[in-house]
């Protein structure tokens, strides 16, 4: 975890920006803008101001903004006032208070029991931590 937070970003899709398509990078990446589209890559952080409509598959996966689409990362922090639509697969999840979750949590961790949750329609979530070592 510590690497993907220290990591320097790479490359920024700027607030002023719209991508159809589908989008593959290394290293760290910050989308500012909208992406209708697939995203493929190691570290992506969503800005308050981003939307995605589209899966994406990532090392790690740090929330702020809107994405309507299924996720699949090692790590994945849900931030207040984010709002995340769609199946959500992660070994290590965070979700802070205010965060807005509608879909299916599966937890993949190799410590955690392969389970799923559903989460109702329009609910905030509640402060959750699951960590794998």
């Amino acid at each position: 975890m510590q690497k993907a937070e220290s990591e320097t970003i790479t490359a920024i899709i700027d607030k002023t920006m719209v991508i159809s398509g589908e989008i593959s990078f290394k290293g760290k990446t910050r989308i500012d803008g909208t992406i209708n589209g697939n995203i493929d890559g190691e570290h992506l952080v969503l800005s308050e101001s981003g939307t995605i409509t589209g899966d994406i598959r990532v090392s790690s996966f740090i929330c702020h903004g809107t994405i309507d689409g299924n996720i699949s990362a090692s790590l994945v922090t849900a931030r207040k006032g984010c709002s995340i639509r769609g199946r959500l697969e992660a070994s290590n999840l965070t979700v802070e208070p205010g965060a807005r979750l509608d879909g299916e949590i599966k937890a993949t961790g190799s410590n955690l029991s392969s389970g799923s949750a559903k989460i109702p329609s329009g609910s905030s979530s509640t402060p959750t931590s699951s960590s794998s070592s």
